[in-house]
């Protein structure tokens, strides 16, 4: 989603900052984006975003590039599959890592980025949740606790940074196909959209981008703190 969220972005006309844990990864979006664009259209920064030091880094070198600082989007995330809430070791490997990522580092990139945001005319911050965060499965604790973190999160500085002309929204991807679901064997996932998602299928990454760059446009300069499943009706189907 990361990927295809930049690359809609720099296709937009935005000088795209790309960060992640690996540098092939980050080179490689890079790469794409300058190959169509130009080579002032992208940055990468290898970043873990459960680091402070390197949080600040980023927000740094974002900065000396582009002197400005429009539009954060909090998209980096990890789950730990099937962690059983019962197992302690488990439990408190699981819990950590994934509260420092899906959820903390939230927090501190926006405060990090405040500064510049609050010199913005056009000044917006879209979270990724999860779904995980409305509806549960079993063995997603962390993941899911983090998740509704994050959708607290962003009511809460919808509410503070909004006479300041911040907007903060989330969206709450579904199924999606994405490396988090790529350990899924396909069988399954067409079972699992069929028997839950009323569209009857997985989404694609461009999906969840387009909402995340809907809510980043002049014409939702009035959406403030909601949060928007993009799942295919998931979240609201019963049976």
């Amino acid at each position: 989603m990361g990927r295809a969220t930049a690359q809609l972005f720099a296709d937009e006309g935005a000088r795209v900052v790309v960060a992640d844990l690996g540098s092939d990864r980050v080179d490689a979006v890079v790469d794409e984006i300058r190959t169509v664009h130009g080579a002032d259209s992208a940055l990468g920064v290898v970043t873990d975003v459960a680091d402070p030091a390197q949080l600040e880094r980023l927000v740094a070198t974002t900065i000396e590039w582009a002197e400005r600082l429009d539009i954060v989007v909090n998209n980096a995330g990890v789950s730990v599959i099937n962690s059983p809430f019962q197992d302690a070791e488990e439990f408190e490997t699981s819990w950590a890592r994934t509260v420092d990522v899906n959820l903390t580092a939230h927090a501190r990139l926006v405060r990090l980025a405040l500064p510049h945001l609050l010199e913005s005319d056009a000044a917006r911050v879209v979270n990724i949740a999860s779904t995980e965060a409305l509806v549960s499965t079993a063995g997603l604790g962390a993941y899911a606790a983090t998740k509704a973190g994050v959708i607290g999160l962003t009511q809460s500085l919808a509410v503070e940074l909004g006479r300041h002309g911040v907007t903060v929204n989330a969206i709450c991807p579904g199924p999606i196909a994405t490396a988090m679901t790529a350990g899924i064997d396909e069988e399954s996932k067409e079972k699992y959209a069929r028997r839950r998602v009323p569209l009857r299928r997985y989404g694609i990454p461009e999906e969840v981008a387009q909402m995340t760059l809907n809510l980043c446009l002049p014409a939702s300069s009035f959406v403030n703190g909601t949060h928007i499943p993009v799942d295919g009706g998931m979240s609201i189907r019963h049976t």
